[in-house]
């Protein structure tokens, strides 16, 4: 934890990180929550300046739905699958609420957002709401998940 940054307003951060955060708050209306009433936004920024954007997307089959860092990811690598990943913002709130609420990612979307890092070999820096009026900036996926299960689980040592 000794890595991550702390801000206690989007004012403090670069212009790049308020870009990002503005444009996943816009498409915060975009997702699909009638069960948990929770809207979630992921807005990537690709290594040539495009963004990728995923809400999160339920269904009443749970767990059928998705989230939105994991619809970003996919989306991102399924349709430009040479570019890499260099930030992700990921913004969340209630749907019937003003105001953004804590949003940290699901164990399962730092996994897919590790293996996006191993599978570019660059890390991807990515900024969350931690708690009220505190944003963290994690330096890499790999960060969020210290004990990744990863290829060299799969190995046979037999």
């Amino acid at each position: 934890m000794e890595n991550f940054k702390h801000y206690p307003q989007t004012t403090e951060l670069d212009t790049s990180w308020q870009r990002l955060i503005a444009l996943a708050i816009e498409k915060l209306p975009n997702a699909y929550a009638p069960y948990s009433n929770f809207l979630v936004s992921a807005a990537l920024l690709m290594d040539d300046d495009t963004i990728v954007f995923g809400t999160n997307q339920e269904n009443a089959a749970y767990p059928s739905g998705l989230c939105a860092e994991r619809v970003a990811v996919f989306a991102a690598q399924s349709q430009q699958p040479h570019k890499k990943i260099l930030r992700i913002a990921i913004v969340a709130k209630p749907a019937t609420g003003q105001e953004l609420a804590s949003g940290a990612s699901c164990g399962a979307c730092r996994q897919v957002m590790l293996e996006a890092e191993y599978r570019q070999q660059q890390p991807i820096e990515i900024v969350m709401l931690t708690a009220k009026d505190r944003w963290t900036i994690a330096p890499s996926a790999e960060s969020l998940l210290p004990f990744a299960f990863n290829k060299k689980n799969l190995i046979s040592h037999y």
